[in-house]
């Protein structure tokens, strides 16, 4: 049992004790396996490694890297790998990298080794290039040329015994440069240019300098091969720094070429399908290759078409033919290109076929001068046109003369028919004359014909426009007439009233113009115009309907002239006036005196300056208004108006004598032309002499009136003021009282004033000499002749004791027609009147009232008792 324990045992540990010593061999095997043959070399600033597998790596079934260490001066400054597949190991294999410092300023080494699953070799092998060690000072690398655009290093060598200062470029101190020290007594200078330039790098010890030259250039690119006559490849590419310094040779599938001008050709067999074209480049710079892939066939340069004709030539096409030179392309489909120049421009057309010789140009103008010059393509895969032909010239048949454009004015009852003059491409001849006809619209089986001469283009027609006219023009020449071109004028009873004109600015030596959408507009509108102040030609715009707007230009138009512009309806009658516009196409300054003479006019205070009507259509900038300036009376004043055809303007309101008045033209440019005129006014004088003339007179009647007064006062009181006779009281009773004088002599009257001995008194306003009181007494005149002087009606004064009564009353006296009423008065009452005749009303109450005299001692009175006196009813009579 136990043997056979043990012999399960070991049959379990034989293939594993056989795989460790299989795998031991396989890792010895890979260990040895390893690069042998390194080679290092340089060219300027690269590293070239090539090396060769040792042979026991050929056993190897999977793929083997190779490990490279760059070190710079001992220090490492790059890791690369390199992958070998089995299929390759055996082969010589390269690497290249290229350093940042020039390889004299540090030693350069590459440690290389193997790695196969993840097992690295422990042997490395390497290879060094040493830097360069001088007792001088030097400064690397000399003569260098750098592509423009790269980043270039230069170092400095400074022997034991110096001290660095610094590195710089002579001559470009603004340049961004980086200085560095890469070993001891070794410094690095690094810069980028970017334009083509030779440089001088310099580099300066505390005992003397050294410096080394560089040259900056730009090196070729962008290769392009094709093929033009199916034979040979052509390439092109663009060519860098072509200098004397710097000469350059080109190869092209190994073969040399001039390759001076970009361009070198070889002799090649062209056959379907992509290839590789290299061209290679070798200058002081370096070794360039430039490389394209491209299928010759489908890029075919065509040469120019050869012997180009025109045949059949006609009137509005002709027939052109060529060759080519290169068999093959009769067998290409290909598409030409033909530039047609007529003098006033060129057209390009283009025509498609298999070899592709002939091509036909049509819609030519009659009689009329032509250059045609054709280059082909390929048109299934289109690389790039060929090469132009030569142009060849060629001269069309003549024909009848274009239709031409007509146009009208109405001007009171004449018609002027106008149509545009056929230009050298419309006539297709010289034109002999133009043929006019007209008629009335219900008349047009026999209209009226005249011939016009070729050198006019208007014809003034007066005739009877009550009806419209149907007016037909043709233009002539020796191939026949041109199709006819027709207008319908309107009548007189169908025109309408003219429409309104507005002011249009014009912009940039044209006119902006703008109009409202018309539906009678059925065939479009038309925009004609002219000059406004003189005759000149008519020109005119036809637009369709759908367009109410159009920048107006015209080679005619000058600066400074005003212009009347029309917006017209086309209808299936004679057009329609829609707008009116006028306005200058740019304005200019207006130079010339404009107020000829200005004129003064007094107008009481106010002074009206005036000047003849001016001429504004004949002007070189639109008037705005006028402005009149003033100083009076030590202030400055103004007065404008915005009225064009104003011809005055008047100052109101003047204080000065003599003033200065100033005529300012508001134009489209700015105020100008301004014109002043002086005056003095008259009626200013004759006010100030009429106002002392009339204080004068006032004065001196005011002192002779004053005098008379004066001395006549006594007689002049009496006549105005009379003596005022006393009252006669009439009563049957028993009283006392001073008699009434009723004579005229000159003896003074004092009137009595009754006072109210029982009742409170209460006065109310009468006249200026009486006060009433209830109860009154009343007086007669009885003569009749003397009337009493204003009565007033007053408060009797407090000292008499009498208080205020609230009567108030109204009687008539026969002199003043004075009425006296009772403010308490209701109906029913009785009124007390004083008649003319002096008789009286009596009261129903017993009353008494004061008769007063302002004038007067009031000792002087009349005293009445209601029970004593009795007035009586005075007689009418």
């Amino acid at each position: 049992m136990t043997a056979t324990v043990k012999m399960m045992t070991w049959l379990l540990l034989l293939p594993l004790l056989w795989r460790s010593s299989h795998g031991e061999e396989n890792v010895s095997g890979v260990l040895d396996c390893g690069p042998q043959n390194l080679a290092l070399n340089s060219s300027a600033q690269k590293l070239l490694l090539t090396w060769e597998d040792d042979p026991s790596c050929s056993a190897l079934r999977d793929p083997l890297t190779y490990e490279l260490t760059v070190l710079i001066a001992d220090q490492e400054e790059h890791h690369d790998e390199v992958t070998v597949t089995p299929e390759r190991i055996g082969s010589t294999h390269s690497w290249s990298w290229t350093s940042r410092f020039p390889l004299e300023c540090a030693t350069h080494s590459v440690r290389l080794t193997s790695r196969y699953n993840n097992h690295t070799r422990p042997r490395s092998q390497e290879r060094t290039l040493s830097g360069i060690t001088s007792p001088k000072i030097r400064v690397y690398p000399q003569d260098r040329y750098f592509e423009v655009g790269s980043v270039a290093t230069f170092c400095c060598f400074v022997p034991d015994g110096q001290s660095f200062e610094k590195m710089y470029l002579s001559g470009y101190r603004s340049i961004n440069t980086s200085i560095m020290e890469i070993r001891n007594q070794t410094y690095a200078l690094s810069f980028s240019f970017h334009r083509e330039e030779i440089l001088d790098v310099k580099c300066k010890t505390n005992l003397g300098g050294y410096g080394a030259t560089t040259f900056f250039v730009y090196p070729p690119k962008d290769l392009r091969c094709e093929t033009q006559d199916m034979e040979s490849v052509v390439c092109h590419w663009t060519v860098g720094t072509v200098k004397p310094w710097n000469p350059t040779e080109y190869q092209l599938l190994g073969r040399k070429c001039s390759g001076s001008d970009g361009r070198c050709l070889q002799k090649t067999e062209v056959k379907a399908g992509e290839q590789n074209w290299t061209l290679t480049v070798q200058n002081k710079v370096g070794k360039l290759e430039l490389r394209d892939r491209a299928d010759l066939t489908k890029r075919v340069h065509m040469f120019a078409p050869d012997g180009v004709t025109a045949s059949d030539v006609n009137p509005r096409n002709v027939r052109l033919q060529w060759s080519w030179t290169v068999p093959k392309y009769n067998h290409l489909n290909l598409t030409c290109q033909l530039d047609v120049s007529d003098g006033d421009g060129n057209t390009t057309t283009e025509d498609f076929g298999v070899g592709l010789k002939v091509a036909l140009l049509d819609n030519l103008i009659p009689n009329w001068n032509y250059k045609v010059k054709l280059r082909c393509g390929t048109a299934q895969y289109f690389w790039k046109w060929g090469d132009w032909s030569d142009s060849i010239d060629f001269h069309t048949e003549g024909d009848v003369p274009d239709a031409l454009d007509v146009w009208m004015q109405k001007k009171k009852s004449q018609i002027e028919i106008i149509w545009t003059m056929p230009l050298a491409n419309q006539s297709h001849g010289n034109i002999t004359d133009f043929e006019v006809t007209w008629a009335k619209t219900g008349e047009r089986d026999q209209p009226n014909v005249t011939k016009v001469p070729h050198t006019k283009r208007s014809l003034t027609l007066s005739l009877d426009t009550r009806e419209e006219l149907v007016v037909t023009v043709t233009a002539r020449n020796i191939y026949g007439s041109s199709s006819p071109s027709s207008i319908i004028a309107p009548s007189v009873s169908s025109e309408k009233t003219r429409v309104n004109t507005s002011w249009i600015d014009g912009t940039n030596g044209g006119f902006d113009l703008w109009w409202a959408e018309s539906p009678a507009a059925s065939c479009g509108y038309i925009v004609d115009w002219r000059p406004a102040a003189a005759s000149g030609v008519v020109e005119w715009l036809k637009l369709p309907s759908n367009q109410t707007g159009a920048r107006i230009t015209s080679e005619n138009f000058q600066d400074g002239r005003r212009y009347w512009l029309s917006v017209y309806a086309c209808t299936q009658g004679a057009p329609v006036l829609l707008e009116e516009r006028e306005g200058y196409a740019r304005e200019t300054r207006i130079e010339e005196k404009l107020f000829k003479q200005l004129k003064f006019k007094e107008l009481d205070s106010d002074a009206e300056i005036s000047w003849d009507p001016l001429p504004l259509r004949t002007l070189t900038a639109s008037i705005r208004g006028y402005i009149l300036s003033y100083r009076d009376d030590g202030k400055d004043f103004n007065v404008s108006t915005d009225r064009p055809e104003a011809t005055s303007l008047r100052a109101p309101n003047l204080q000065a004598q003599t003033l200065t008045f100033t005529v300012t033209a508001r134009t489209g440019l700015g105020e100008c032309c301004s014109e002043g005129i002086t005056a003095t006014l008259r009626s200013q004088n004759n006010l100030m002499k009429s106002m002392f003339i009339s204080l004068g007179i006032a004065f001196v009647l005011l002192s002779f009136f004053t005098i008379f007064c004066y001395r006549h006062w006594e007689h002049i009181k009496e006549k105005v003021y009379p003596p005022i006779p006393k009252p006669v009281l009439v009563a049957p009773a028993v009283h006392s009282f001073t008699s009434f004088h009723t004579d005229h002599s000159e003896e003074k009257m004092d009137i009595p004033q009754l006072l109210y001995k029982s009742e409170p008194l209460v006065t109310d306003y009468i006249s200026p000499r009486m006060h009433v009181a209830q109860n009154p007494c009343y007086y007669n005149d009885p003569l009749g002749k003397r009337t009493p002087p204003p009565l007033h009606v007053r408060t009797v004064p407090s000292h008499s004791g009498l208080p205020s009564s609230p009567f108030r009353g109204t009687f008539p006296n026969p002199t003043y027609n004075l009425m006296v009423q009772r403010a308490d008065q209701r109906p029913g009452s009785e009124t007390l009147r004083v008649g003319s005749s002096g008789g009286y009303l009596p009261q129903r109450r017993s009353e008494t009232f004061s008769l007063t005299q302002a004038d007067e001692d009031p000792e002087n009175t009349i005293t009445c008792v209601s029970s004593y006196i009795s007035l009586p009813q005075l007689s009418s009579t």
